[in-house]
């Protein structure tokens, strides 16, 4: 069974320079990553075999790529993957890619040589034939929040369109027909989809959205709060506000409390996600449940099952939806 030195031997290197590439950790150069890495397969190390506990090459170990496991969604995504690791034996290991397709890339590589075999990946701006590719390289690799149709049994994905509908639906149930919208400015996708889904909805009744009243802004608080002050500024009547996710939605009331606006009475805010800031704002937020660790739960499972080969999932669709939760964001107008 070849060990580190083994692989250092060979590649002509350090076992420390092994030891970074191994790990995703430390600055070592593209050339000698590449050659280190060339090593490792072609001698089949593994990061455990220099273990004396280890006697077998198979881990318990599930391997979670996220671009930023701080921030709340992405927290809520690890602990249910953990959770639903745990209750099958397996140890979770988690990195984070910052958004960067290299770093994704050298985190999913550092999984690999760890002996992860089942990979959740939360990957938003790889390109498609990489992460086609990468699922054909991986048998236990799949994708959450993302729809590839070429490898669609692979995928956990969440239809943002449908859950906007049923925020707008809501909204003007309630008696709702001005709206505005606050909108995230990251190029990923959900966005695009989730302001398609309002005006889809309010097309359906006869209502058509202002474009000056679309305002994007960054995905968090201080985003919310910015766009929501450029709406007050405009001049323009709105009754409602649909944020693209929870962070957005309590920077809007901000702004909005901030010029006297009273919410829900003068303005309703609907968020999205249903984190658990949502409960601790005033008012309470009603927002849409994103089922964020269900899906994430749902992933371990179909990644074991891959990485084992099992036929079960083969012909299934993994699509979740979103639930209203209602609070106190909202009034009847």
């Amino acid at each position: 069974m070849p060990t580190i030195k083994d692989v250092a031997k060979v590649a002509g290197v350090s076992t420390a320079t092994v030891s970074r590439v191994v790990n995703g950790q430390g600055k070592v150069g593209e050339q000698c990553r590449a050659r280190v890495t060339r090593v490792i397969k072609e001698l089949g190390y593994k990061l455990h075999n220099d273990s004396p506990n280890n006697i077998t090459t198979d881990t318990q170990v599930i391997g979670l790529v996220t671009p930023k496991i701080s921030m709340a969604f992405f927290g809520l995504l690890a602990a249910g993957a953990e959770e639903a690791a745990r209750e099958q034996g397996y140890n979770l290991l988690m990195c984070n890619s910052s958004y960067e397709t290299s770093t994704e890339l050298k985190a999913i590589e550092s999984l690999r040589n760890q002996g992860c075999k089942s990979i959740i990946l939360h990957s938003e701006y790889s390109d498609e034939e990489k992460l086609i590719q990468l699922c054909r390289d991986i048998p236990g690799l799949v994708l959450i929040n993302r729809f590839i149709s070429e490898v669609s049994e692979r995928c956990v994905w969440f239809d943002n369109s449908s859950g906007a509908q049923k925020s707008a639906n809501y909204l003007m149930d309630k008696g709702h027909k001005d709206f505005a919208i606050v909108s995230s400015i990251y190029q990923n996708g959900d966005p695009s989809a989730r302001v398609l889904g309002v005006k889809q909805a309010l097309y359906v009744r006869g209502i058509e959205i202002d474009n000056d009243l679309v305002i994007e802004s960054t995905a968090n608080i201080d985003g919310g709060y910015e766009a929501t002050k450029q709406l007050i500024d405009s001049g323009k009547p709105f009754s409602a506000i649909v944020a693209f996710n929870d962070l957005m939605a309590i920077g809007a009331v901000h702004a909005l409390t901030e010029a006297g606006i009273k919410v829900p009475d003068q303005v309703s805010v609907i968020g999205f996600d249903d984190l658990p800031i949502a409960k601790a704002c005033l008012p309470k937020l009603t927002t849409m449940h994103y089922p964020v660790e269900e899906m994430a739960k749902y992933a371990v499972d179909l990644s074991l099952s891959l990485a084992k080969n099992e036929p079960k999932h083969s012909k299934q669709t993994h699509l979740f939806v979103a639930d209203l939760v209602e609070r106190a964001s909202v009034a009847q107008v």
